[in-house]
């Protein structure tokens, strides 16, 4: 009789034990369900405060794939080098007139950047070529911009595509469609974005990035466009007078 009850005895202490064992484990699974909610939602509400780009623009690179950084030399590109000068152009606007550099007649300097509107890179540092262009145009240092994406190959580059994202970024500086790719090569432009930055006399005088850090401008340490153009007004060379841009490529 003893034996029997403790054999039921430890057949009932078996099955308490069974069931909070998996009570336990319902708990540890909801919790850790909702943890995962919640920092999914956390996640959600955080994007615009991210790095880079929120998922929904990650449209870029078009093609090529590969690291962001341009590897070529400028040799390898074969476009302009420092103190060559650049050839005048004429290329339509999104207001649908034709922009030279020639026609800013008291320019000290032209901030010329080949960018585009789906590139990640490129929608990184769209407020901070507004904001270039409002504080240098002032002083004779106009920004234009110029896509050189091909509309056909690149969703959402088309001149329609330029002028509405011109709109709803408030472009305070010329946005040009270089038809056809034929002053991207010229220049040697590979990325976007990618500056090159032309003197009174449109002789180059530097090449390469807006700053040193493209995804966080508040962690900006180097200002190389704005430092090129304070050495010109200067009359100093600036220095460093070429980076690797980071950005996109730019593909026919």
């Amino acid at each position: 009789m003893i034996n029997y009850n403790l054999r039921l005895i430890k057949k009932y202490a078996l099955a308490s034990i069974m069931i909070c064992f998996l009570s336990i484990s319902l708990v540890a699974c909801k919790d850790k369900k909702e943890k995962a909610e919640t920092s999914d939602h956390t996640l959600n509400e955080g994007e615009s405060d991210r790095m880079g780009p929120p998922p929904g623009d990650r449209k870029g690179p078009p093609k090529g794939g590969g690291s962001p950084m341009q590897t070529k030399t400028l040799e390898e590109i074969g476009g302009y080098k420092i103190g060559e000068k650049a050839t005048d152009f004429e290329l339509k606007n999104i207001d649908g007139k034709t922009v030279s550099l020639s026609d800013y007649k008291d320019a000290k300097g032209y901030v010329v950047v080949f960018t585009c509107n789906e590139c990640p890179f490129a929608k990184m540092y769209e407020e901070r070529l507004i904001t270039l262009n409002d504080t240098y145009s002032p002083k004779g240092y106009p920004v234009i911009a110029i896509n050189s994406n091909n509309p056909d190959d690149h969703k959402g580059e088309s001149f329609e595509d330029m002028q509405a994202r011109a709109k709803e970024k408030g472009f305070t500086f010329p946005y040009l469609v270089d038809e056809g790719q034929k002053i991207q090569p010229l220049y040697g432009a590979v990325r976007t974005p990618h500056v090159f930055l032309l003197d009174k006399e449109m002789k180059v005088q530097y090449i390469g990035a807006i700053d040193d850090n493209s995804r966080s401008p508040e962690d900006v340490k180097t200002k190389y466009v704005e430092n090129a153009i304070d050495a010109l007004e200067k009359g100093e060379k600036p220095n460093p007078d070429y980076t690797k841009a980071i950005g996109c490529p730019i593909v026919h």
